[in-house]
């Protein structure tokens, strides 16, 4: 079938995290392949596409990046409603960063007024483990994990933004459990897919 009379799916994904975890390295490293030392605080929030292939579907992830400031959560329930799927993120380096995924968490089921929180998906991450060759690290890899099974068996990543270290991984995961909770989104969505897309390849965002 030709690519253009497929249908094409898009994916509202969302990246949380405290501020300075690396939400918007991770992202322009998975969707430019680029890396900046320069930090600058994400104000709000921010989206950029990618179009990826999973199976035989063409799915357009629309990966949002939110702000991790406090004073922005209360833009949450805006950006929130419609996710397929939400991405946490912390620094395995700032044990403070790891203990707030439980706020973040509980905060997206709250304002995201999901159809059925307990089934929604979500995918976390534990960045910057290439940071002093891991000398510096303050949460191991079973405590994630046991957090992940304390949660529902959410999938786990450990990731390098600056190396590029398991980034594609991490984010097909996030592909393939979002189209498998993909539902009545889809269907608000559907005939805007293709001009939205091409609306925001145009301006992109490199922040």
């Amino acid at each position: 079938m030709d690519v253009s009379q497929r249908k094409r799916t898009l994916l509202k994904v969302i990246i949380l995290g405290d501020s300075g975890v690396g939400k918007t390295s991770l992202m322009n490293q998975y969707v430019y392949r680029k890396f900046s030392l320069q930090y600058k605080a994400t104000i709000g929030a921010d989206f950029v596409t990618k179009e990826i292939q999973v199976d035989d579907k063409l799915v357009t992830l629309q990966i949002w990046d939110t702000a991790g400031q406090e004073r922005f959560h209360s833009l949450g329930a805006a950006f929130y409603r419609g996710a397929d799927c939400c991405v946490l993120v912390y620094d395995v380096n700032i044990h403070k960063t790891f203990d707030t995924l439980n706020n973040w968490h509980d905060e997206f089921l709250k304002q995201g007024d999901m159809n059925d929180p307990e089934a929604f998906p979500f995918v976390l991450l534990g960045n910057k483990v290439d940071v002093d060759g891991g000398n510096s690290r303050r949460v191991t890899e079973k405590k994630a994990r046991d957090w992940c099974a304390s949660r529902g068996n959410i999938p786990y990543f450990e990731t390098s933004a600056k190396e590029g270290y398991n980034v594609e991984e991490a984010f097909l995961c996030v592909a393939k459990i979002a189209l498998e909770n993909e539902h009545e989104q889809d269907i608000y969505f559907r005939g805007i897919s293709d001009a939205v897309s091409e609306a925001e390849q145009r301006t992109g965002c490199a922040c």
